[in-house]
């Protein structure tokens, strides 16, 4: 699946089932919850934290979550996220092809 088609199917799945979109402003909240609940699993799993009692892993579906809620607010603010993700990856490396490696701290052991 491309971005492209990610972007489609998620507003397909919007028309058939969602109604319509949240608000731009609503969205950006979930989004922000959702990234929430991906650093707290991410904090439990490779952090100091451990799982509360019924908690699990489930890093792939909180990825998901955050995805989907930036897929909608691509598709509701016409951003092309395929075209703007090839945008950043020249716009870093141009800026950034040297500077990481040759960051020292980066160096291997």
């Amino acid at each position: 699946m491309t971005i492209k088609d990610a972007q489609q199917l998620v507003d397909q799945w919007i028309k058939d089932y969602g109604v319509r979109y949240f608000s731009e402003l609503t969205n950006m909240a979930v989004l922000t919850e959702e990234v929430g609940e991906l650093a707290r699993v991410i904090a439990r799993q490779y952090g100091d934290q451990s799982f509360k009692e019924g908690e699990s892993a489930n890093l792939g579906e909180e990825m998901a979550d955050v995805l989907w809620v930036l897929l909608c607010l691509a598709n509701q603010t016409g951003v092309d996220l395929t075209e703007e993700l090839q945008k950043s990856i020249e716009k870093k490396t141009r800026r950034d092809k040297d500077r990481h490696r040759n960051n020292p701290k980066l160096q291997k052991n």
